[in-house]
């Protein structure tokens, strides 16, 4: 068996692997990783023998700990990732150079119809009628989205959405409220097949679909590192937010999109979204402008310019083509529109 994981800001582990009468055998942890001392290497092969196939990821880690010879140094390379690497391996996980990865990016569309169509190209991808896919949205209009479980009154000040022009939609995805407009945005979807993140945990699923982005960013001179749960953020503040829904069929599919700040009316949004004492205790601040900061400021780039380089570094990671949504794809998304996400009883599905 065969397993891979790339750190998140670190390097890549590989191992291999057999297993018999439910133990692991015949370990080997590779990689292009730093490690000191020489013997480390074999001590975490050693640690890792016999354990039981069963051992989650954390447990293996521990064992590997208790194996380091004393002042073990490691460089891109945590005892957990090489947890993760075994439990990808036994679960028969796939990589991204596996794929044939295609890219969508379409003229603008209405807040609902992205709604929609996030919902049927991951399912498109989940049935295996699609390759899996990077989709970069263009907004039609500002909007506010929230996430699935979230309070539509406790979220939103309805008047001030109003009086702004500004649609109120609902994801399929969990998380928290997103102030869109359309030229100081970036968004964008990735509908992966399941098998990409087996033997991930739910959170380390989060930082491995984000890591290509940070690659992206840190070419544009953007120190940028994954913030458990689901943010990513730089020494100047949050610069995005993602979030997750799992598609179950036979093969299954997962859904993870990225909102991203290139630039941001922190007045407005301020108006628009009710944003507590509560969610901010947390967050280090008293205000919510200053927990985001813009990527425009960051970058000195062109938002057309920030997306370009995001594509052609995901295009130079693992190969990308040009694709577009199907008409059997779009006739569905606007279906759900009409039934589903421009409905009251959706957007207010949690009052």
């Amino acid at each position: 068996m065969h397993g891979e994981y790339k750190v998140p800001g670190g390097k890549l582990v590989v191992v291999d692997l057999d297993v018999r009468d439910g133990v692991l055998r015949d370990v080997r942890v590779a990689g292009d990783f730093f490690l000191e001392p020489d013997d480390a290497l074999p001590a975490i092969d050693a640690a890792l023998e016999g354990a039981s196939a069963d051992t989650d990821a954390s447990g293996l880690a521990a064992r590997i700990d208790a194996a380091l010879p004393p002042g073990t140094q490691m460089f891109g390379l945590t005892s957990e990732g090489v947890g993760v690497a075994v439990r990808r391996a036994l679960a028969h996980a796939t990589d991204w150079t596996d794929y044939d990865w295609q890219l969508i990016h379409d003229v603008p569309q209405e807040p609902r119809l992205h709604m929609a169509l996030d919902e049927v190209i991951t399912a498109e991808v989940a049935a295996g009628r699609r390759p899996p896919t990077l989709r970069v949205w263009e907004w039609g209009a500002p909007a506010v989205v929230i996430g699935s479980f979230q309070s539509l009154r406790n979220e939103v000040d309805a008047e001030a959405a109003e009086r702004h022009g500004i649609e109120v939609v609902r994801r399929i995805s969990g998380g928290g409220a997103m102030f869109i407009e359309p030229g100081n945005t970036i968004t964008y979807s990735l509908s992966v097949p399941d098998a990409l993140v087996q033997g991930l945990s739910f959170a380390d699923s989060y930082a491995y679909l984000d890591d290509w982005v940070l690659g992206a960013l840190g070419d544009m001179g953007v120190k940028a590192w994954y913030q458990p749960l689901n943010d990513i953020a730089t020494d100047a503040g949050k610069i995005a937010g993602a979030a997750q829904k799992r598609v179950v069929t036979s093969h299954g599919a997962v859904l993870h999109h990225v909102t991203m700040a290139y630039d941001i009316d922190a007045d407005k949004m301020t108006e628009v979204l009710r944003i507590g004492r509560e969610k901010l205790s947390d967050k280090g601040t008293k205000s919510a402008k200053k927990r985001v900061d813009p990527l425009r400021r960051q970058t000195g780039l062109a938002r057309e310019a920030v997306i370009e380089r995001m594509i052609a570094s995901f295009r130079g990671r693992y190969g990308l083509t040009e694709g577009a949504v199907t008409p059997e794809e779009m006739a569905r998304a606007e279906e759900l529109v009409r039934t589903k996400f421009g409905t009251p009883e959706w957007i207010a599905r949690v009052p």
